[in-house]
């Protein structure tokens, strides 16, 4: 009887914690605030916000984030991040810390975006953001009372980053991180480049913001100058090429002018490349992302296979939702743009699994965790599954083949002499979206891709309607064979769910918001795309020209989908050569693009073959259910 009692007094207060509302009153009753510039071993301070809970009759464990993005407001106010994305936190109890990284807002030190890691740390003056961390934690175990002795690392995107370093510091006190859309290498698929083409939007939206100098620590950064408003598809082509740009930034901005200096993959950017590091990593790791994230999967998906593969003694973890950049973190996470993702609210997902993991490896190590290491999102059918591991095993690499007349079979084709042909004119580039946008935005990571398959730029193959329902899990493969006229081009792949002709969605079953506003019969909606800088077919490290008229293979990887074609739709793919102005035009000749000026653009022919012995296909990972 007394064990019935006490588990019911148990669920009392459990119950009655979790329907606590969680907002500024609620956490200023129960957590105090202080402010410490904390030493790191080279004599640098940094700036550190540190909420520590009322009460001294238990210990907690600590969450930290660390961020470039400043831990504000400073002073005697509380961070509204204490009732809002870290309030599963304030509610458990946790010392909640937050960090101006070095070099930034309040913090002392020098900035340095992606700072290398230094694997072998000789002296004291080898820092980097791993010793930061550990050096952190060192301080607060020693400086702040009434700690259980553990610690959790958590951040989103560039904090993602910083949440890898720390893993990487081996503190033996940091017991588990949860790393959500980390920047991981900024050449090959993040943010910056993608398959070593530039990303027009985010680079030159992000990078002054994050390298202007800043002498002194200071609560306030200046704003960046405003060079255009409105639509950015004039902007970018009245400035015209990069160089061009670099003469509007002016010389000040130091990461800008790195980039100019290494077009290629080479050793300065396999620096920066977190992903080479991860090996023999102690703590629990729980990455996080969205298959919809226009910034950040590459380094997602790519964290966590790095783990699986060099660190399998980790306890790695992986979610992935039907989300775009820290849609996770949205209190209404049940659509992106004109696609829904089904009545339930897909962010209560990972609010679940983040602080049961947090609480099992820092609170209790017995407390419950409810879902396998993998939960992966499939849209199409708006259904979360739970797996051991990704890629999962009961995958088939099933190419689908271009055809003639814009057909698409998973026939290989048999006829002789056969292409499909366009002409790519960079002074009329193929805009990534078919509505004026001042910012790059998320939607068009689920956009309707039909006013692309109506340009003569743009050619597009698709299936008969589905017989069955076909789920892809994994990554893509485009391997096409082509031809140009001149001796450069960019290849962009995109793969398209075509919806029915009579498709509606249910408001019943696919939430209750009608957007009557878009028709979306026959929607085209984009499930993946990407570009690759097609000099870089053979090696990243070492571009190569094209011989105009000679039939090439250009073949890349794209992220990994988990999407359900369902009966009645179609698979469409689309092929063009530029994706404006989120990739920067190719001059579509062989020079270089970051100093060649507007006279090197020129127009090419482009041949994508479909015959017997010049097959053009997408090898998709269709799962077997």
């Amino acid at each position: 009887m007394k064990k019935i009692l006490s588990l019911l007094i148990i669920l009392f207060l459990y119950t009655t914690a979790f329907s606590q509302s969680i907002d500024e009153q609620w956490v200023k009753k129960n957590y105090t605030k202080k402010e410490v510039m904390i030493p790191m071993r080279d004599g640098v301070k940094l700036f550190t916000a540190i909420y520590e809970p009322l009460g001294k009759s238990e210990e907690h464990p600590f969450i930290m984030i660390r961020t470039p993005y400043s831990c504000n407001p400073y002073g005697n106010e509380y961070s509204g991040n204490m009732w809002h994305f870290c309030r599963e936190f304030s509610k458990n109890g946790y010392i909640i810390v937050f960090q101006d990284v070095r070099g930034r807002w309040m913090s002392e030190g020098d900035y340095v975006n992606i700072r290398p890691y230094i694997e072998n740390k000789i002296s004291r003056k080898d820092i980097d953001e791993a010793s930061d961390t550990y050096d952190t934690v060192d301080w607060l175990l020693k400086n702040i009372p009434n700690n259980n002795g553990n610690v959790g690392v958590a951040g989103c995107s560039y904090p993602g980053f910083y949440t890898v370093m720390a893993a990487l510091s081996r503190h033996p006190a940091i017991k588990a991180v949860c790393p959500q859309a980390p920047v991981t290498d900024w050449f090959m698929g993040d943010d910056i480049h993608h398959n070593g083409a530039f990303m027009l939007m985010d680079a030159f939206g992000f990078i002054p913001t994050m390298s202007r100098p800043r002498p002194q620590p200071t609560k306030q950064i200046s704003n960046n100058p405003k060079f255009y408003s409105g639509d950015a598809y004039p902007f970018y082509m009245k400035v015209g090429a990069i160089s061009n740009l670099t003469k509007l930034l002016g010389d000040s901005i130091s990461f800008w002018k790195d980039l100019m200096k290494h077009p290629n993959y080479d050793e300065w950017w396999k620096a920066r490349n977190t992903m080479n590091f991860c090996k023999d990593i102690k703590a629990a790791v729980l990455v996080t992302g969205g298959f919809f994230d226009a910034e950040d999967l590459y380094g997602t998906l790519g964290v966590y296979k790095t783990l699986v593969e060099k660190s399998p003694a980790t306890e790695s973890r992986l979610i992935m939702g039907p989300w775009s950049h820290g849609q996770w973190l949205n209190d209404e996470a049940i659509q992106l743009g004109n696609v829904r993702f089904g009545n339930d609210n897909t962010a209560n997902y990972f609010r679940k699994v983040e602080i049961e993991f947090f609480n099992h490896y820092l609170k209790d190590k017995n407390s419950l965790i409810e879902q396998k290491p993998v939960s992966i999102f499939f849209t199409g059918e708006n259904k979360w599954q739970e797996y051991d591991v990704w890629p999962l095993q009961n995958v088939q690499q099933t190419p689908i083949y271009l055809q003639e007349k814009g057909k698409l079979s998973f026939l290989a084709p048999v006829n002789d002499n056969s292409y499909t042909e366009y002409v790519s004119d960079p002074q009329k580039p193929v805009p990534y979206v078919n509505q004026p946008w001042e910012w790059r935005g998320a939607e068009f990571m689920t956009d309707d891709q039909s006013f692309a398959a109506r340009r003569p730029d743009v050619v597009t193959f698709e299936t008969e309607p589905l017989t069955k329902d076909i789920t892809l899990a994994g990554e893509l493969i485009a391997d096409l064979q082509i031809s140009i006229s001149t001796t450069d081009v960019d290849v962009v792949v995109k793969l398209v769910d075509v919806f029915p002709d009579d498709f509606k969605y249910d408001p019943e079953k696919d939430n209750s918001w009608d957007r009557k506003s878009y028709m979306m019969q026959r929607y085209q909606m984009l499930v993946r795309g990407d570009v690759m800088r097609a000099h870089y077919r053979n090696s990243f490290e070492h571009p190569e020209a094209f011989v105009p008229g000679k039939p090439t293979e250009v073949s890349f990887k794209l992220n990994d989908v988990a999407h359900t074609f369902q009966k009645g739709h179609k698979l469409m793919i689309q092929i063009q050569s530029s994706w404006f102005p989120i990739v920067d035009r190719n001059p579509q000749q062989f020079v270089d693009i970051y100093h060649c000026s507007d006279n090197d653009f020129v127009k090419t022919n482009v041949k994508i073959f479909h015959q017997k012995d010049l097959s053009s296909k997408v090898i998709l990972p269709i799962l077997n259910k």
